[in-house]
């Protein structure tokens, strides 16, 4: 997967008496006087086990002005990363965050505003970044340590694991240090580093050791080497650092491993034949699409139906207030009707309103009478839309209700929300509620990507209705262990305690029946004597894993039902130290600054807001 990890900058915040605009605090004739702040060292230590990445971002800041200057702390991580710690410590003094149950934390804060202070939050960066902010006042020639720790689970997207670590540090540093470890009982298949900034004199800077199960990446540039030109003391690093792997695999039913009393069992089967498809696209062409979303879509589309195989069958439905066929039935995916559907596309007019239930309902009916399918075959609905309901039936409850009913578990319904007007909300809930999920588009040059990038994700099913039964009396505390569809390039993982057991028998349901048995002490032994492992791991990715998959299930769940699953989630967030969107990181600083700064979790339905009157420069 896409796993865009961190970093980060370190910068002075213009004196507000300045007055300046953004534009002009990024001018070179205050270059010396931002680099007063002085980041003279930054480091990122990540170490990832068996998926699970911990990674620690500490930066260090000297204040070279005589007088004090305001040094400001900013981690890019990404979105499905939970924060676990984070601390400053100014000429000795560490001041920690702690983390507390939101409603807490936001009195604490709310005290704190209507004394005069001021606090800052985390918020959206881009499709796959939120951003972590905090400033602090430091006086001449005193420094400043940061260090932020993070912890998520890497998710395999078409094959690949992937860390994005964001570099961006703005100046150059004299310390600068990207580590990081692999370590993967299975074994590791692939390893590959890329980065959008790298340079023959930085490709110097770059070490890469790997063996069997463990890989190591350093990443270490002189201040020369991060020079743009040697006359000039500008930075290279801006830009993407990523590491991309995947691990080896046999046709079993997965890997288990074993860490003090915990387990996590990894299940990706290779070279299974591919089930045809079912596929309707349903395509929003209302008056809010005009434009270059309209034309993104086209192009994608016309991509889309190329990938198409020979046995899948399919059909376009697009709406405004009114909702157009391309044919009133499935049809086979040969070449003929790949042509016809692509004169189709290319007709497609942005105007009307936004009648979603219908247009939805007619692609229902369309999969309900639809005749001749292979047996054997997965049927979904892909849905685009940019905007909310405005036409026919416009209540969301109402909508979701329909659609719930009539797709009645049959199929399986995704929905992609095109831009930030759109009603996320109301997708995600529709799309969980009926087997799929729901995905952001941004309105980006790379948008028709980001559409073919989806659909190349959902495009090759390869089991149906999977089911990971282990006897009652070995495990307990097991997450998710149902799943509608598993895709080729995906990994199903599935977590939870071991009781007092010698053995550990796996079996996965289905037409097909897959069977594995576990030694747990030999299971255990693969951690021992593993330098970076950071012992309690697989309880924390465990902790994790329930945690993202209570916060998913309350989406599309009852009043009560939503409770009691957020009650759980948030009793293992405050357990397990997580910043989740049910908690908050209450960060104090020194007496006489703005003392509270509190940091929430933002969710993609939610507002990325930072809530807090801070300056930012886009420089």
């Amino acid at each position: 997967m896409r796993s865009p990890q961190s970093l980060l900058f370190s910068r002075m915040n213009i004196p507000s008496s300045l007055s300046l605009s953004s534009q002009e605090r990024c001018s070179s004739p205050l270059i010396n006087v931002v680099h007063a702040i002085e980041i003279y060292s930054l480091r990122v230590n990540c170490r990832v086990t068996s998926r699970f990445a911990h990674t620690v971002i500490t930066s260090k800041i000297i204040n070279r002005a005589n007088e004090s200057r305001e040094a400001t702390f900013e981690v890019e991580l990404p979105k499905t990363a939970f924060i676990t710690n984070f601390s400053m410590s100014i000429d000795g003094k560490v001041y920690p965050g702690i983390i507390k149950e939101k409603a807490s934390a936001q009195r604490e804060y709310d005290a704190a505003v209507s004394q005069g202070q001021s606090a800052g939050l985390v918020k959206i960066t881009g499709r796959k970044l939120e951003q972590f902010h905090v400033s602090v006042s430091i006086a001449a020639a005193s420094k400043v340590t940061f260090e932020l720790v993070y912890e998520e689970l890497l998710k395999r997207q078409l094959g690949l694991f992937e860390l994005l670590i964001k570099v961006r540090p703005q100046q150059l540093v004299k310390h600068f240090q990207i580590d990081v470890h692999i370590f993967e009982p299975q074994g590791i298949r692939f390893l590959e580093t890329d980065s959008t900034f790298m340079t023959n004199e930085l490709t110097e800077a770059l070490t890469k050791v790997q063996n069997e199960t463990k890989a190591h990446i350093l990443f270490k540039p002189t201040v020369d080497q991060q020079k743009v030109n040697p006359e000039l003391d500008e930075t290279l690093l801006n830009g993407d650092f990523l590491v991309r792997y995947d691990v080896k695999r046999v046709a079993t039913a997965g890997d288990i491993q074993i860490v003090n009393g915990y387990f996590v069992h990894y299940f990706a089967p290779q070279e299974m034949p591919v089930f045809p498809k079912n596929v309707i696209f349903v395509i929003d062409r209302s008056g809010s699409m005009a434009g270059r979303k309209i034309e993104q879509t086209r192009e994608a589309l016309l991509k889309i139906l190329q990938d198409l195989r020979p046995e899948d069958h399919f059909s376009c439905i697009t709406f405004n207030n009114k909702v157009s066929e391309w044919k009133s039935a499935l049809l086979q995916a040969t070449a003929e009707n790949v042509a016809s559907a692509a004169g189709f596309v290319q007709t497609i007019m942005a105007r009307g309103g936004t009648d979603i239930n219908h247009a939805l309902l007619t692609a229902v009916r369309v999969l309900d009478k639809a005749e001749r399918l292979p047996e054997q075959s997965v049927s979904m609905i892909i849905l685009l839309t940019d905007g909310q309901p405005t036409s026919g039936e416009s209540k969301v409850e109402v909508i979701q209700e329909n659609i719930q009913k009539a797709v009645n578990g049959k199929y399986a319904l995704f929905c992609l929300g095109f831009g930030f007007d759109v009603s996320y909300n109301f997708l995600e809930k529709m799309a969980l509620s009926n087997g799929g999920i729901a995905r952001r588009l941004y309105e980006n040059a790379d948008a028709a990507l980001q559409l073919q990038g989806f659909y190349q994700e959902v495009a090759t099913p390869i089991l149906m209705k999977i089911e990971m039964r282990y006897p009652e009396n070995a495990v307990e505390g097991l997450t998710k262990n149902n799943f509608k569809l598993f895709f080729e390039g995906s990994e199903i993982i599935k977590s939870g305690a071991v009781l007092m057991v010698s053995f550990l028998p796996l079996q996965h349901g289905s037409d097909l029946t897959l069977k594995e048995e576990a030694n747990v002490k030999e299971k255990e032994q693969v951690f021992q004597n593993q330098s970076y492992i950071f012992g309690n791991f697989i309880e924390r990715l465990w902790a994790y894993l329930t945690i993202q998959q209570l916060l998913e299930k309350s989406i599309s769940a009852q009043e009560e039902q939503q409770k009691a699953l957020e009650a759980r989630a948030l009793e293992l967030s405050l357990q397990y130290g997580f910043v989740t969107p049910l908690t908050s990181m209450v960060v104090t600083k020194p007496t006489g600054q703005q003392q509270t700064e509190l940091a929430n979790k933002p969710t993609e339905a939610g507002k990325w807001v930072l809530n807090s009157p801070l300056g930012m420069c886009g420089c």
